[in-house]
């Protein structure tokens, strides 16, 4: 095998969404070849429109390389084109909850990956010596310091984006102290989210958990105090290349067990307000994402990309057949999640 039967993508460990990507290849035994974002390989290729981690090389619609991005759409292209050990399930309206809570851990869980990596004094120092070091190992010791200091000035400046601040940051922590005790209780049932082979959704809990579970200091201890099985759970999904899945493996829909009902209800308490909320900001040209969870406000700027995630999801639950539409809106009923489908 040649380098160029690889897919090629470039990214960094300190990325969540780089984990994500490269736990899929992994289980779906997709040959890769990760090159670290900013090495002097990745000059040469194609660039993003928006710079973002991981950036797939992929053939374009002429055979031509381009740069990709985004996760999601991603995973998607690596299922149609490539069969077999799919992490989107055949079931339609199985990979509709897939696809709610893998944006779930996209769009909401990185929130509190970022505001624990960049709030608290332990972690700042860790993530502000160790991160620069993965874009160049061997840089001089003034260029180390350099970065060090750029970097930490650069994420925290940037806490504002995911909505993390005083008044919102208990509210963050809260919500993953809850979706910890609610995980853990889902895995001692079954070792996925939706049965006993992983979907997206799982790829995209990994992805942050790399960093919640994996790195940062202060919700490192956290995870392994309050859900061992979270914990160890991160270590399992890095390379599930062995596992042999089957279509059995999914979960039926006909028999939910309470505690992914559980695990819906606190997506349903926390992203739903914030989605439309920012939703509602975008439609007006608002500079202010306003609205509150559990009672307590909160506020960010509002984000574009999340503004399509909600019409990506509107639109699939629309598209679902009258059958399958009855079969999700009763699973999510009275979860909360219902309020993005009104």
């Amino acid at each position: 095998m040649t380098q160029t039967d690889r897919i090629a993508l470039s990214g960094a460990p300190g990325s969540p969404y780089t984990r994500k990507m490269l736990a899929v290849l992994r289980y779906r035994r997709i040959p890769y070849r990760l090159l670290i974002t900013g090495s002097d390989i990745t000059a040469s290729l194609p660039k993003p429109k928006v710079e973002l981690m991981p950036t797939f090389y992929l053939p374009g619609p002429g055979g031509e390389l381009e740069a990709v991005v985004d996760s999601t759409p991603i995973i998607c292209r690596l299922d149609a084109e490539r069969k077999g050990r799919n992490v989107v399930p055949n079931d339609p309206a199985l990979a509709f909850l897939d696809a709610l809570i893998e944006d779930y851990a996209d769009e909401w869980l990185t929130k509190a990956m970022y505001h624990y990596r960049w709030s608290n004094d332990e972690d700042i120092d860790k993530s502000a010596r160790v991160l620069p070091l993965w874009h160049g190992i061997s840089m001089s010791d003034e260029a180390y310091a350099a970065s060090v200091r750029s970097f930490s000035e650069r994420q925290i400046s940037r806490l504002y984006v995911v909505g993390s601040n005083a008044v919102t940051g208990p509210v963050i922590e809260a919500s993953y102290r809850r979706f910890l005790g609610a995980f853990e209780s889902h895995l001692k049932l079954q070792p996925f989210i939706l049965g006993r082979r992983p979907g997206a959704c799982d790829f995209g809990v990994y992805g942050q958990l790399t960093q919640l579970a994996g790195f940062d200091p202060t919700s490192m201890e956290l995870t392994l105090k309050m859900a061992p099985r979270v914990f160890a759970w991160v270590g399992l999904m890095e390379d599930l290349s062995g596992l042999e899945p089957v279509d059995d493996d999914w979960m039926s829909l006909d028999s939910v067990p309470a505690t992914l009902i559980d695990l819906l209800a606190e997506i349903g308490r926390v992203y739903p307000p914030v989605m439309l909320a920012n939703a509602r900001a975008l439609a007006i040209g608002s500079d202010a994402v306003e609205t509150e969870i559990d009672g307590k406000p909160w506020m960010q700027v509002p984000f574009s990309y999340q503004g399509k995630c909600l019409k990506w999801l509107r639109a699939g639950h629309e598209a679902l057949w009258d059958a399958d539409r009855a079969t999700v809106d009763g699973i999510l009923a009275g979860t909360g999640c219902e309020a993005l489908f009104r």
